[in-house]
């Protein structure tokens, strides 16, 4: 009987431009796979692959960067965000490059968001959703960094990025009966990262104190995350797709060229991969 194969994006900002090249490659070889999961950034691009948008991640993460420079302070200034949300996820899906809503709406595929539950600080999983208003602001909550980006609350209850509370959603994968996993991670391997060195201060989100936890260990989980992905792929369970070398991109890079070489980089490393023979291994 042929395994059931996932897909697991990891987010990272602006390192997602890797993530848009993988994507994209899949895309053009007609790689389909039947569960995805984004975290994230990872969320966004997962998105444009299951409305088999080739190209549209690209774009929102190195083109758009250079037409609108959507990082700034005087977004921060004005709109409460670093990074210009209103742009990505109002004025991108609705007029500059329009979501293909109905293609999301026909793809067999599963697709799942992570955010994480400000009051549990645990994370929420979110299945294909019935209306687009609804996606859009589900995947803007996965995507919204804490300190720098506001609050999303999805049904009254207050959400932030996915990646706080299940950075590398592995075990969700195969616990929705995913059995081998394509896992797409945004830093090479042997990353591990460190324990902030400023402290987070008691009055952020002091109404979420199960958040604040979640903040404060976050280093630790990831890092475990980062075990259990290098045990796995020992034991042949997943096939990673990472940078090579330790990249030069900014979890809020700015620099469209840097953006550029980092989605090309992810097309380069997902056609050396082998995808196609670890799927059929299955």
């Amino acid at each position: 009987m042929k395994q059931k194969v996932g897909l697991v994006l990891e987010g990272g900002g602006m390192r997602g431009a890797f993530t848009c090249g993988v994507l994209d490659y899949l895309l053009d070889n007609h790689i389909e796979i039947p569960y995805a999961i984004g975290v994230s950034a990872g969320a966004g691009n997962g998105l444009s692959y299951i409305s088999n948008q080739k190209g549209r991640g690209k774009y929102t993460t190195v083109d758009l960067m250079r037409e609108r420079q959507y990082i700034s302070l005087s977004n921060l200034l004005l709109k409460g965000s670093l990074i210009d949300m209103d742009l990505l996820y109002e004025e991108l899906p609705q007029k500059l490059y329009p979501y293909d809503f109905k293609s999301y709406q026909k793809n067999p595929a599963q697709y799942e968001i992570v955010t994480t539950n400000c009051e549990s600080g645990q994370a929420c999983y979110f299945a294909k959703q019935n209306t687009e208003e609804q996606l859009v602001k589900i995947a803007r909550a996965s995507g919204s960094l804490p300190y720098i980006s506001p609050i999303v609350h999805i049904d009254n209850i207050p959400m932030l990025d996915g990646g706080l509370s299940d950075s590398i959603p592995v075990e969700r994968a195969m616990s929705q009966g995913c059995e081998k996993c394509i896992v797409v991670l945004t830093r090479n391997k042997g990353y591990r990262k460190k324990k902030s060195y400023f402290p987070m201060p008691n009055f952020m989100y002091r109404k979420y104190p199960q958040l604040q936890e979640t903040l404060r260990n976050r280093h630790d989980l990831y890092n475990q995350q980062l075990d259990l992905v290098d045990q796995l792929e020992a034991d042949g369970k997943i096939l990673v797709i990472r940078p090579i070398l330790p990249i030069e991109v900014d979890r809020i890079e700015k620099d469209a060229v840097k953006l550029d070489k980092l989605y090309n980089e992810g097309y380069e490393c997902a056609q050396k991969a082998n995808i196609a023979e670890f799927i059929k291994a299955t």
